[in-house]
């Protein structure tokens, strides 16, 4: 019944199940014969929006697999409905990197469970019937705040990709951050996106290799690069080195042994003398570091993993020109410090100098909502968007996209904003 209001040239069995609603609905007590006749002839003349939104069980999705699990990207109810589906689809190792977060992932975990201590204020009387989701970050226009995050090897996931993601995002207006241990090349991605993504930068311990990279991204169109500054210390996965333990494959079939091997294999370093290289994360790196690389970045320069007031201070005394809030996604290390809790020290001081960014345990559209009205500029999501991809591919993607953009202009439109601009600190208050 999920495509019933949706045309207006209804199949037999969609006929069917308009009827069968109505036997349903005619043994209800609450039915006069009135109103069961409006109600008929709206089912048979075909749905609109306003039709929809008033009888809302008529968009309710096909029914999922005996397992409870979804086989089609349309019978989502939440992007939760994803995350199953993409277990059940992939091998348990992969589902581990997926799924991993550090120690006992409990930042992974309190990363979302943040949103639940912040409450949001509705207002009423608001004409909210055309509203725009725009955002424009360094003169780039994306339709929605929903940025997608840069999730390394997505090759694990589905045969496409990142090529996937970006032609999903393409539909939707989102941007993209790209890894640089994507799956994919820039030049594809971008090819694929319609428009320039930003690149996430591992520096490697090699700095002619730190250069290359910048210099391709950038001749790629990347309008930022973004360096990841919160791996430097290690991390224990816990939970993928468990799930690994149930992966019957040979794992050296497909991942090289040794480091330069491993690296090499990433189609960022094609053709790179990666054979200095024995680190990603560039472990020495220091604010020194971030000066060097400011040097040689011609476009915009963000730091991604910064979480406290004393380092978005000081990066904007080495010139960066946007922070991305980042654990990770619960990933860098057990702190229980949620991205949404360390946002407003962030935002306070950067004191509006440049925009914030923020990713970590972002599921609803109501917790787009509350980062945008805590001051965020955007918000970037990681895992929803690779279970969508892991459980169907690109339509997956698209699925995981619309619900939450469909989540958020539903919140956007009871707080009574219009704009973007209209999504402030009055929209929400603290439990």
């Amino acid at each position: 019944m999920s495509d019933l209001i949706q045309t207006s040239e209804p199949s037999d069995a969609r006929l069917s199940d308009r009827r069968a609603f109505l036997r349903f609905l005619a043994a209800s007590p609450v039915m006069t014969p009135t109103a069961m006749s409006a109600l008929a002839a709206a089912l048979t003349a075909g749905s609109t929006d306003a039709f929809a939104q008033s009888y809302d069980v008529l968009r309710a999705p096909q029914q999922a697999t005996a397992d409870g699990i979804i086989s089609a990207p349309e019978q989502a109810l939440n992007v939760f409905d994803f995350e199953p589906a993409a277990k059940k689809a992939l091998p348990p190792a992969h589902y581990g990197y997926l799924a991993s977060g550090v120690d006992g992932d409990l930042t992974l975990k309190a990363n979302h469970e943040a949103f639940s201590r912040i409450r949001i204020r509705a207002r009423r009387l608001i004409d909210v019937r055309k509203i725009d989701t725009s955002v424009t970050i360094f003169g780039q226009k994306f339709g929605t705040p929903i940025m997608l995050a840069p999730v390394s090897s997505q090759g694990a996931f589905h045969p496409e990709a990142e090529s996937a993601v970006a032609k999903a995002a393409k539909l939707k207006g989102n941007g993209v951050i790209l890894s640089t241990v994507g799956s994919t090349s820039i030049e594809d991605v971008t090819e694929a996106r319609g428009a320039p993504v930003w690149y996430m930068l591992y520096p490697t311990d090699d700095w002619a290799v730190t250069e290359a990279l910048v210099k391709r991204a950038e001749a790629a169109g990347a309008p930022a690069i973004v360096l990841t500054v919160d791996r430097q210390g290690g991390r224990n996965t816990e939970t993928l080195f468990r799930l690994r333990r149930e992966d019957s494959r040979t794992c050296t079939d497909c991942h090289g042994g040794g480091f330069v091997n491993e690296v090499s294999r990433k189609p960022m370093f094609d053709d790179l003398d990666v054979t200095k290289v024995t680190n990603l994360y560039g472990t020495g790196m220091t604010w020194d570091y971030v000066d060097r690389l400011r040097k040689i970045v011609k476009g915009k320069l963000v730091l991604k993993g910064i979480v406290t007031h004393e380092d978005a201070e000081e990066a904007l005394k080495h010139g960066v020109d946007a922070i991305i809030v980042s654990n990770h996604g619960g990933r860098a290390e057990e702190s229980l410090y949620p991205t949404i809790d360390a946002l407003p020290e962030v935002l306070k001081a950067v004191n509006g100098k440049v925009p914030v960014l923020i990713d970590g345990g972002f599921r609803r559209g109501t917790d787009v909502l509350k980062a945008l009205a805590l001051g965020a500029t955007a918000v970037c999501i990681g895992r929803p968007y690779c279970w969508g991809l892991a459980a169907f591919g690109e339509p997956g993607v698209a699925a995981v996209l619309t619900i939450m953009q469909r989540e958020f202009e539903t919140i956007m439109k009871q707080v009574g904003a219009v704009r973007i601009e209209d999504i402030d600190a009055d929209a929400v208050t603290r439990a």
